[in-house]
């Protein structure tokens, strides 16, 4: 076992685990340089060699407790037959959605095109030695309102639009969540040892829908994997004082808080459940005097406690590869 699965299964306090969201990605040249020769980011993420190659760059620089497999969150819509581009300055844009064929779509054919992303895990993971090997996905509200939206909803969103058809919504969200689980199940059987649910704009939903859209989605995600008992992590992000409810209510193995979370009120408040990241990744982009504060108050905080260094979102793409390295250096007692 390894110390971040020693952390989440036997919540061992002593350990203190880092990895980075997003650590394989834009903040690291070696990426951008793969990335500037590769322009459709889909056809990237289904190029087993250079998957694994961007995977285990930040490995090589660093010494993290954990890989994550580079991958997207809408690999679960390209995999339904929706078709998903990248577009500079602009991020996602997603066909528009064909009901008949995202329902009638098999399980077999979703596996078929989402099959290097297993063979990249297998990769992946041949060459690690004692370090976690994280497969992720989108959770189903996330998956759904990108498939609905088409694009990203950091502007003109309207809830009550994306939902007035609960024809299309009930039938949709049943079968993302029926996909999103064998997605999990598949990485899964590839070598992933620790699986990440993004529900990274759980925000959007209204306090009154949240258990229709987060928490009992998220539970039936987490029920229906208990027998491979490979800890899920979930990130129900920006939900803010109703990460309590949403502990109660999906009881999680390990549960992500995003910066908008005291630290000291979800270790008093969530009752052992470790718990993971929570560094503003704005605080990256400061002076070292700053970032070593910010990054010593987490310790601090969970230095009796099963919790695991990370951030409260991705790595940015202006981050500093010097302050990546300092904040693993510090959280590993190599650097005051």
């Amino acid at each position: 076992m390894n110390r971040l699965t020693d952390c989440i299964i036997n919540k061992k306090s002593s350990l203190l685990p880092v990895w980075f969201m997003r650590q394989a990605g834009r903040y690291l040249p070696e990426f951008r340089e793969i990335r500037q020769q590769n322009q459709d980011f889909i056809k990237l993420c289904c190029d087993v060699n250079l998957v694994k190659e961007i995977t285990l760059q930040p490995i090589k620089r660093f010494d993290l407790d954990a890989a994550i497999i580079f991958s997207d969150i809408l690999m679960v819509p390209f995999g339904l037959g929706q078709n998903v581009k990248f577009k500079k300055n602009y991020g996602p844009s997603l066909e528009e959605l064909d009901l008949d064929k995202i329902l009638n779509c098999k399980e077999e054919t979703f596996i078929k095109k989402l099959k290097p992303v297993y063979e990249a895990i297998s990769s992946v993971k041949k060459n690690l030695n004692n370090k976690s090997c994280i497969g992720f996905v989108g959770a189903p509200w996330t998956i759904l309102v990108y498939m609905i939206n088409k694009k990203s909803p950091k502007q003109d969103f309207n809830f009550e639009n994306l939902i007035k058809d609960e024809y299309i919504i009930l039938k949709l969200f049943e079968k993302i969540k029926k996909m999103i689980s064998i997605h999990i199940r598949k990485q899964i059987e590839a070598g992933a040892d620790i699986i990440q649910i993004f529900d990274s704009w759980a925000g959007l939903i209204p306090e009154k829908n949240l258990k229709t859209y987060c928490y009992e989605p998220n539970f039936f995600i987490k029920d229906s994997l208990k027998k491979t008992k490979v800890p899920l992590i979930f990130f129900p992000k920006g939900i803010k004082k109703n990460y309590l409810n949403f502990c109660d209510e999906v009881k999680p193995d390990c549960i992500n808080i995003d910066p908008d979370i005291d630290p000291e009120w979800a270790k008093k408040n969530f009752n052992q459940i470790p718990i993971q990241g929570g560094l503003d990744p704005k605080t990256l982009l400061k002076d070292e005097d700053t970032v070593k504060k910010e990054v010593k108050n987490y310790i601090n905080i969970f230095s009796d406690y099963p919790y695991i260094f990370n951030l409260g979102h991705g790595v940015l793409p202006q981050t500093k590869v010097e302050t990546v390295k300092l904040i693993t250096e510090i959280v590993q007692g190599k650097r005051k």
